[in-house]
């Protein structure tokens, strides 16, 4: 189990039919016209969620620790490029003005001080990253030197979650408000409504959670991510050894939030707003969910998880509108009641009938 990437040669079949649709089959349908731009970007939204459900897994699924705020770093990375995306383009809208629109509307003459930052693109970047990481690190030191851990950490997550929430509703954070940040029509100079700029963007989206996924099985095969396995099975334990618990909890809180900044910052351009109800607690708990679905602890499992429910989910929403909370409860019902290891156990399941039946 330790030596291989796969379990068996069911899950390896899985992974190799589904890279080969993802890699291939999805960008070169694009090219040749019969999977439209619309889809690309759809699947490339899909991406950047997977790469927010890793941060997950690797905090729940592999340290035991359930944070409830991953959506509100998820859109600290959005809002971030989204910033950098409105000043590209200030001074070519309807005003004329030197600010974003938005602003103008609201009779805003200055444009803030944290806005200055996001005029070139690698501060951006460097901002998206790095502000997410130091809220995380921040809040995290203070909440982990209290020892709060189990249901009240996931309070104490969701209790943040709410209240920058209401924090970012306000007009008077010079954010949108509630309707957010959009509009956004360049970034690099690319037009984002073009074809290939956004089959780029999901190469981009795909290539960095490929990525992302190998370094973090890299980080959960390493003695770090020994250390993590073992503070989720006995916290307790593991204090009494040399290894300080404190420490390690709050550099994989650190780790995840950054990783939800990444989707977050590779999730606005595809989806052209950001507004703040991506970040309230109940899109935190559906990222969870993913995780529960597809398999938690289980790399592979977050990535499935965020793929196959958000796929289930535009359908649904189509088909059955208003209806998802529901389906989606159901799914998590089923899941707890028949398969307690997500969809990932599955496999588990094939792999012990082939046992059984030789």
């Amino acid at each position: 189990m330790e030596s291989t990437m796969f379990e068996n040669k069911y899950e390896k079949f899985t992974f190799i039919g589904l890279g080969i649709m993802l890699v291939v089959f999805l960008p070169v349908g694009n090219l040749l016209g019969f999977v439209s731009p619309n889809t690309i970007s759809l699947w490339g939204r899909y991406f950047c969620f997977a790469i927010a459900a890793i941060g997950i897994d690797l905090i729940w699924g592999y340290t035991g620790i359930l944070s409830m705020c991953q959506a509100f770093f998820f859109c600290l990375g959005g809002y971030s490029i989204a910033m950098h995306m409105l000043l590209s383009a200030s001074g070519k809208g309807n005003y004329g003005a030197a600010i974003p629109d938005f602003m103008v509307w609201n009779g805003v003459e200055k444009l803030p001080w944290f806005w200055e930052a996001f005029h070139s693109f690698v501060p951006s970047i460097f901002f998206a990253l790095l502000v997410p990481a130091l809220l995380s690190g921040i809040f995290g030191y203070f909440v982990f030197r209290s020892r709060l851990k189990g249901v009240y950490f996931a309070i104490i997550t969701q209790a943040l979650a709410l209240a920058m929430w209401l924090i970012f509703l306000r007009n008077e954070t010079m954010l949108g408000g509630t309707n957010g940040l959009t509009d956004f029509k360049v970034l690099l100079g690319f037009n984002l409504t073009h074809a290939n700029v956004k089959l780029s963007l999901y190469m981009i989206s795909l290539t960095v959670l490929i990525v992302t996924y190998f370094l973090c099985y890299k980080l959960v095969k390493s003695k770090f991510g020994k250390v993590l396995t073992a503070i989720r099975d006995s916290e307790s334990r593991v204090g009494f050894t040399a290894y300080h618990v404190k420490d390690y909890k709050l550099a994989i809180f650190v780790l995840a939030s950054i990783l939800a900044a990444i989707g977050g910052i590779l999730y606005v351009p595809q989806t052209g707003i950001i507004t703040p109800g991506l970040m309230d607690v109940t899109s935190s708990v559906e990222m969870v969910m993913w995780v529960a679905l597809g398999g938690r602890g289980k790399l592979k499992g977050a990535i499935v998880g965020a793929l196959l429910v958000n796929f289930i989910y535009s359908i649904c929403t189509s088909m059955f509108p208003g209806s998802w909370l529901y389906i989606l409860g159901i799914l998590f019902i089923l899941t707890v009641l028949f398969f307690q290891k997500g969809f990932m156990g599955l496999f588990e399941l094939n792999s012990k009938d082939l046992t059984t039946q030789h």
